[in-house]
């Protein structure tokens, strides 16, 4: 997008995101600034199974495919986000990131997101909410497949 976004525009980005609908406007303001713009070409690898993660995304338009090799384990849409584990700890990739269209997405890096969690412990607590549900997700979906 050539222009960028308004400070505002991003604090509604991440308000509107299942991750932050909890935190106050007061504390996503103090995260917007940490949203670095980015846009890639349908086709391009974002990053792949193995590689140490630094950083989240944010989809703001397109459509992200998650893979390992070549089975799709999703395929993410606006406001959604992926690589968010990689905020809290660099650990390896468990998956690869590729754009299945021409994509405008926001990244977060983590040595600033730690900053501001040290600042700011509610933002923990959206990401604690988000991975306790899709802990429980994954556990609906292996119970259901050994039935």
């Amino acid at each position: 997008m050539a222009d960028k976004l308004l400070l505002f525009e991003k604090v509604l980005i991440l308000k509107s995101l299942q991750l932050f609908s909890e935190t106050p406007e007061t504390i996503l303001s103090e995260l917007a600034p940490l949203m670095e713009e980015t846009e890639y070409q349908e086709g391009t690898h974002i990053f792949s199974e193995g590689d140490i993660g630094d950083c989240m995304y944010i989809i703001y338009k397109g459509k992200v495919k998650i893979h390992k090799s070549s089975t799709t384990l999703a395929v993410l849409t606006e406001k959604e986000v992926f690589g968010e584990l990689s905020l809290l700890d660099a650990e390896s990739r468990s998956a690869s990131a590729s754009c299945d269209t021409d994509c405008f997405l926001f990244k977060i890096d983590q040595e600033p997101f730690y900053e501001l969690l040290e600042a700011r412990p509610e933002i923990a607590r959206g990401f604690i909410k988000i991975l306790c549900q899709r802990l429980r997700k994954q556990n609906e979906k292996l119970i259901s497949l050994q039935s």
